[in-house]
């Protein structure tokens, strides 16, 4: 069991203005994590990864290939959930407190009856209008052509009037929908982990921090956007590393930021 359990409402946490210096400070202290904790870094990496793998593997077995581009841009849009996980092994590092498999997989099965399950919910509306955007996109400017294989979907993409426009829409979309999805969830996230208050509190507070601070934050933004990306060639194996480097670095983040009561 975990040793933190929020029984009563929490008091919403005031926050300091977020300098430059913490987007690096926090990166450092999510790799120290890492290189302290190796087992549990690579453990959710791990499931990251081979949820990636799964889907690749799933569309192509079924003959999707137009599914695999938007799959593998909004799969990084699901990883603020998992992303729980460090958030509580780092909080449980530096507290001082057992780490303790059990514990920690039962406080992320538990978010499920927490207002964490609402996020998760916000989320995953997300990921799927970026889906159903995509869907729209190739059904306008692609004309609803059906691809047997990666490479003809390729080569319909990087070699047609109608691949490109859709491939810079589609960008300027996600974008937009990242953004969305960014400012929602990287201080709401680590609150609901920390305190007991409920998500619509805890979203505001997210687009509140980030709007105080936007520059540093959307700095954070780029990062987490194109490490992820990098991460995913070749098959989504740099996320072995990446996805909880990042992840306990936005714990930090949130840490160090967080006026203490």
């Amino acid at each position: 069991m975990s040793d933190y359990t929020p029984t009563e409402p929490s008091p919403v946490p005031a926050f300091r203005p977020v300098e430059y210096s913490d987007i690096t400070d926090s990166l450092r202290n999510g790799w120290v994590d890492f290189k302290r904790l190796p087992g549990y870094g690579l453990f959710f990496g791990s499931v990251y990864v081979l949820a990636g793998i799964a889907i690749f593997v799933l569309l192509s077995l079924y003959q999707k290939p137009w599914m695999i581009i938007p799959l593998a841009i909004g799969f990084p849009l699901v990883g603020p959930f998992l992303a729980a996980g460090t958030y509580e092994v780092s909080r449980r590092l530096h507290a001082g407190q057992a780490m303790d498999p059990g514990g920690i997989l039962g406080f992320m099965l538990r978010q499920s009856r927490r207002e964490f399950a609402w996020m998760a919910f916000v989320v995953l509306f997300i990921f799927w209008i970026w889906m159903y955007q995509a869907r729209i996109l190739i059904a306008l400017m692609l004309d609803m052509q059906a691809f047997s294989s990666v490479d003809a979907l390729s080569s319909a993409l990087f070699t047609t009037s109608g691949g490109l426009g859709m491939l810079a829409l589609g960008t300027v979309i996600g974008g937009i929908l990242a953004t969305i999805l960014y400012t929602t969830t990287v201080i709401s996230m680590p609150l609901l982990v920390e305190r007991d208050v409920d998500v619509v509190t805890a979203i505001v507070t997210s687009w509140k921090t980030v709007i105080a601070n936007p520059g540093p934050m959307l700095l954070w933004a780029a990062v987490i956007g194109g490490v992820t990306l990098v991460s995913m060639v070749p098959m989504f194996l740099g996320l072995l590393v990446s996805f909880p480097v990042l992840g306990f670095a936005t714990w930090h983040l949130y840490r160090t930021t967080r006026i203490a009561d």
